[in-house]
């Protein structure tokens, strides 16, 4: 990849301003961004999504692996120069939260940490391909199993949609400016069908987010605070869930017994 102006000297021009206004965190690491393309498994041809493509360095690694690059940016001094780093960028200009997803082969991305888990969520809608850069705090959620201290909503969640690992980890020096916390690159690959048990996407991420809503509680706390005592004991029993366990103590399979339960009752 011959670039039309280089991503140093683009950082040099735009750092100022562009980080006043997002508090952005640029991937600067050309070598990394390669580490990044080939743990993905970004092969020739395929159109791959990237969000928040900052300077353009992963953008640039993506286009050298052969991809076309569909490039998110919110940052309009960002998306002006895009184009000049890498001249072959689909550009969508705009909140990757609002604009409609377009249809491609792999999702590569830096995630901007403030979305990242809302986007994480809409990006699995597309049902392909993703490695995504986090928080090393928020992959180690997305990884963890039942019994762990991360263990959460979000965990059960993306899990009950894709299987997961980990890819790549990148230093603060990684970025500049260097941010304070260290980076993890997750791998998604989809599940063929989602696994919700028999209720639907809405209604298992409900009971999942209401389960863990009080964390240190029983679930007949948890669900009582929507079901009351009665309810809430009614609908662990319905899954061979004992109501006197904790969220984190329930597995995927669990859960979504949890969630079968709450649709045979048709809960309000």
């Amino acid at each position: 990849m011959t670039f039309t102006v280089h991503p140093a000297q683009r950082l040099r021009e735009l750092e100022g301003r562009a980080r006043r206004r997002f508090g952005q965190n640029f991937l600067v690491s050309d070598a990394l961004a390669d580490t990044i393309v080939l743990r993905a498994g970004v092969r020739p041809g395929e159109r791959v999504l990237e969000i928040g493509p900052g300077l353009g360095v992963l953008t640039a690694s993506l286009a050298r692996a052969g991809a076309h690059v569909v490039a998110m940016e919110l940052d309009r001094d960002l998306a002006a120069a895009l184009p000049e780093i890498v001249p072959t960028v689909e550009l969508m200009e705009g909140d990757a939260l609002r604009l409609p997803l377009p249809a491609v082969d792999r999702v590569v991305a830096n995630l901007p940490y403030n979305v990242a888990t809302p986007l994480c969520l809409r990006l699995l809608t597309l049902r392909v391909p993703m490695a995504l850069m986090f928080q090393r705090e928020v992959a180690d959620r997305i990884e963890s199993a039942s019994g762990s201290k991360v263990y959460g909503s979000l965990s059960v969640q993306i899990q009950a949609r894709a299987r997961v690992e980990r890819l790549v980890s990148l230093p603060p020096e990684a970025f500049h400016p260097a941010p304070k916390v260290h980076s993890a690159v997750v791998g998604f690959t989809p599940h063929p069908t989602p696994d919700f048990g028999a209720s639907t996407a809405e209604l298992f991420d409900r009971i999942v987010r209401l389960g863990f809503s009080a964390r240190r509680k029983t679930l007949t706390n948890a669900f009582g605070s929507s079901l009351g005592r009665e309810g809430a004991i009614a609908l662990c029993a319905a899954a061979n869930i004992d109501p006197g366990s904790r969220a984190e103590q329930i597995d995927l399979a669990g859960w979504r017994r949890i969630a079968a339960a709450a649709a045979a009752a048709t809960l309000p």
